[in-house]
């Protein structure tokens, strides 16, 4: 429980402020937004983990200090009145003001700009799923010698981009002609920022050690810290429009996915110091795989609606099918060691 501790304080100093807010009212609808982000965001906490494992001390705590004030300050409310701001002209203050005050003016805003939300954080989040397929360099596969196949197309250089580009290109046909270019822009935005956070840790090369130094920045460094923020900031874009459904009350929303989002944090330290990756194998593989799936959905809902329900339930089953995978290959393994013995 020490793991969950902090997430608890934070819970109910929230739901003090939605009751003083909006009375038992609010801290029943505080709740549901929290137990709906983390429902939906699981699989963020396991591919968080497979990063802040190979992160040092001080960038771990970062990411549990200023990392969940960006999170839920910035992610969860700042960047949605940006994007509204940016959208409409009218200045940060006078959208802010607009959530406050007329939230559902505010939210039709907000929908508004949904296909270049979704564009954005759909091909940001495709490239994190074909980053982790497409690694030649990764030994055990879920799916067997598909996925071994899947992954040997990795030896292509930047087979990612190009998969990723032509399926945006593709979809310029089946998209309206109206927001064709909106999504096309967003889009490549989303695919131009994983190129560049992913890749700047070749920045820090140098001729002595070279990848070994460069690694090491990645994955211990600033560019990891980035990289995990800009992954939670693709998960929440579709979790604070989906709030709006539940109610416009902007202070209410942000309580609750602040709730959430702080135990995804408290999950993800969770998964690292237990060594819940190294116990169940293939635990990361059904996160990219929801992650994926997630993707897909953002980009398919630049058209159609679909309910926050059917993302967090097809996650939800490909974790579990995953960690199922997972002690039947370590039964496996335990019964292959015996019989050498």
């Amino acid at each position: 429980m020490q793991h969950f501790r902090l997430s608890f304080l934070i819970t109910v100093l929230c739901l003090s402020t939605a009751f003083w807010w909006g009375g038992m009212i609010g801290v029943f609808i505080a709740i549901i937004l929290g137990v709906l982000e983390v429902s939906l965001s699981f699989d963020n906490a396991v591919v968080n983990a497979s990063v802040l494992k190979r992160m040092n001390a001080r960038w771990q705590h970062y990411f549990l200090t200023w990392g969940i004030l960006i999170a839920v300050f910035g992610m969860r409310l700042v960047f949605p009145v940006l994007i509204v701001s940016i959208a409409t002209n009218i200045d940060f203050v006078g959208v802010a003001q607009m959530a406050l005050e007329n939230p559902a003016t505010y939210s039709q805003h907000l929908n508004n700009v949904h296909v270049q939300i979704s564009a954005f954080g759909g091909m940001f989040l495709l490239m994190v799923f074909f980053s982790f397929m497409l690694n030649d360099a990764k030994e055990l596969h879920w799916l067997g010698r598909i996925e071994e196949r899947v992954s040997a197309l990795g030896k292509l250089k930047a087979i990612e981009v190009i998969l990723a580009l032509g399926l945006l290109l593709i979809m310029q046909k089946w998209l309206p002609p109206e927001i064709r270019l909106d999504a096309l822009v967003a889009g490549i935005s989303g695919l131009i920022l994983f190129v560049i956070v992913d890749s700047s840790a070749a920045l820090f090369e140098d001729e002595e050690q070279g990848e070994l130094a460069s690694g090491m920045v990645k994955k211990a460094g600033l560019m990891s810290f980035v990289y995990l923020e800009v992954l939670d900031a693709s998960f929440s874009f579709d979790g604070v429009i989906g709030a709006f459904a539940i109610t416009q009350d902007v202070i209410i929303i942000m309580l609750g996915l602040a709730i959430g989002a702080m135990f995804v944090r408290s999950l993800t330290v969770y998964l690292v110091n237990k060594g819940t990756l190294d116990d169940y194998v293939f635990l990361e593989h059904g996160a990219h795989y929801a992650i994926g799936v997630l993707a897909s959905i953002m980009l398919v809902s630049m058209r159609y609606h679909i309910s926050e329900v059917v993302t967090g339930l097809v996650g939800a089953i490909l974790i579990a099918l995953s960690v199922f995978s997972s002690i039947r290959y370590n039964k496996a393994e335990k019964q292959d060691l015996k019989r050498r013995r």
